[in-house]
């Protein structure tokens, strides 16, 4: 009877923490409106959809993942590695079609090692994952090194561009496209399907679930691969966009996937949490930045804000659960 009534109670906290989001939403939303004269631009709007679609694209999965009482700070890095090793493998003439599912595929081995290290081996997902930041990001630096620079700029293939900025209707950039069909994805995964349920049945109570009969490991390191897999495919979209490719590339996305998942009201201890919380947070995040471009506010100012919006995150979390 007090397990209903305390999962009641957070129940009624994370509705009460997505109206507060909504609420932080319009407001952000009226006062850009007024106070910038090119927020209502059809073009800046694209631009905050299509940083937003990085975000939802990959903490659709990484949402999960958190629930699982996990969490991976190596995706940025991933997304470099990724777009760098798609450049290179096409420079080198394999066809574009061929590196993209390369390219992927690689980017789940990274979630392969995280899953492994983390389920298998125990490692804390702060160690395991930190330490995939690391390497990930140096294979990039290297791979660029063995093609001769310190970025994948010139010789790329004539057509290379193609399928990042492939646009729908002539309008619609086909990576907001692809955030819809991976939210639709993963809403059903949540709501439907044993993964999503297994999910929240391991952070919920670990030990309950092992004896329950679940795979723990293989939920786990399934949800890594889909991470990182995911996080291959925005570089990749990102990278044919620009038509270059830079290992500093998706620095610092890992917090912007935390914060929009913690502001969503995922519980960092694992065990609740939903995709629609977590898209109203992407939300929240990428309205901010681009009022922050907008109104001209200096990179280290930006860094600072993200900082505190992520401690603010933090901080609304650990109210609700004080609640709960």
């Amino acid at each position: 009877m007090t397990a209903m009534v305390s999962s009641a109670g957070r129940r009624r906290s994370m509705d009460v923490q997505k109206i507060i989001l909504l609420a932080i939403l319009v407001g952000i939303f009226v006062f850009l409106s007024l106070a910038a004269p090119n927020f209502f631009a059809i073009r800046n709007f694209t631009n905050i959809l299509m940083q937003v679609s990085v975000i939802v694209m990959i903490a659709s999965a990484a949402n999960l993942l958190m629930i699982t009482g996990n969490f991976d700070l190596s995706v940025g890095s991933v997304l470099a590695f990724c777009a760098i090793m798609h450049a290179y493998l096409t420079k080198q003439g394999m066809p574009i079609w061929a590196s993209i599912l390369a390219c992927v595929a690689i980017a789940a081995l990274w979630g392969v090692f995280n899953g492994v290290m983390v389920g298998v081996l125990n490692v804390t997902p702060v160690i395991a994952t930190i330490a995939t930041m690391y390497a990930a990001r140096g294979f990039a630096y290297l791979i660029a090194r063995w093609d001769g620079g310190a970025n994948i700029t010139a010789g790329l293939p004539q057509n290379f561009a193609e399928f990042g900025r492939t646009m729908l209707f002539g309008q619609v950039p086909i990576i907001i496209l692809f955030m819809v069909v991976v939210f639709a994805v993963f809403f059903f995964i949540e709501r439907k399907t044993p993964l999503g349920r297994f999910s929240y049945a391991i952070g919920g109570n670990l030990s309950a679930a092992r004896l329950s009969g679940i795979n723990v490991v293989g939920v786990i390191v399934a949800l890594y691969v889909l991470v990182g897999a995911l996080a291959g495919l925005c570089g990749i979209i990102q990278v044919s966009r620009v038509g270059a490719a830079f290992p500093n590339l998706g620095q610092g996305l890992e917090f912007d996937v935390i914060v929009a998942i913690v502001l969503g009201g995922t519980s960092m201890m694992g065990g609740e949490g939903s995709l629609v919380g977590m898209l109203l947070g992407a939300l929240v995040v990428g309205l901010a930045a681009n009022g922050l471009n907008l109104f001209g506010v200096q990179y280290f100012y930006q860094t600072i804000t993200y900082g505190v919006i992520l401690i603010g995150a933090v901080l609304i979390d650990l109210a609700v659960h004080r609640k709960a």
